[in-house]
């Protein structure tokens, strides 16, 4: 069994930044990720995320599924839900009716964190779905603009509060009360 930590992480995708071998690192995050103690720094599951995301880098988005999937199954934390994750995969493989469905198995469940509703609007903005953008956008953005402030959330919900106002941009809506509040 292995214990991976947060700099093993850095170090595992700085490698695959320089080198280009994102099919590589993504292999060896699966190989953690069979190997990872329980107690670890890092949860399988968030091994089997990291692992799907350099598989998108390498345009390799079934495997990119599969590892998504398998973090699902998992169950364990992850930063962004891998079920968003798996949803932006299959938007690129082009399965329209299977990511909506993951979207909206986790319309009904709610997101659980920024981050989350960040890469669903970005995903579905990318894929054209303005209106669905735009509508996890606010969700997110409303769900969340009451909660304790600390340096990091701040960051996190002025970032979603810029793709929300970009996306709105897109749309042709005028400033609404959520844009202004970037001004504050």
């Amino acid at each position: 069994m292995t214990r991976v930590t947060t700099a093993d992480l850095d170090r595992l995708e700085f490698r695959a930044v320089q080198s280009g071998d994102h099919g590589e690192v993504a292999r060896e995050f699966l190989e953690l990720a069979n190997r990872v103690d329980a107690d670890s720094e890092i949860s399988r599951a968030e091994l089997f995320v990291r692992a799907g995301e350099q598989w998108e880098m390498a345009q390799e988005f079934e495997r990119a599924s599969s590892a998504y999937q398998r973090a699902i199954d998992d169950g364990g934390t992850t930063i962004i839900d891998a079920r968003a994750l798996l949803a932006g995969a299959l938007l690129e493989l082009d399965l329209l009716d299977s990511a909506y469905a993951q979207l909206d198995r986790m319309d009904t469940e709610g997101p659980r964190n920024l981050p989350t509703y960040i890469h669903i609007a970005e995903i579905l903005h990318a894929h054209g779905d303005l209106e669905g953008a735009h509508g996890w956008a606010t969700l997110g953005a409303r769900r969340f603009q009451h909660q304790d402030v600390t340096p990091y959330v701040h960051e996190l919900m002025t970032e979603l509060l810029r793709t929300r106002f970009r996306i709105r941009m897109d749309l042709g809506l005028d400033e609404d009360a959520l844009d202004r509040s970037l001004d504050g």
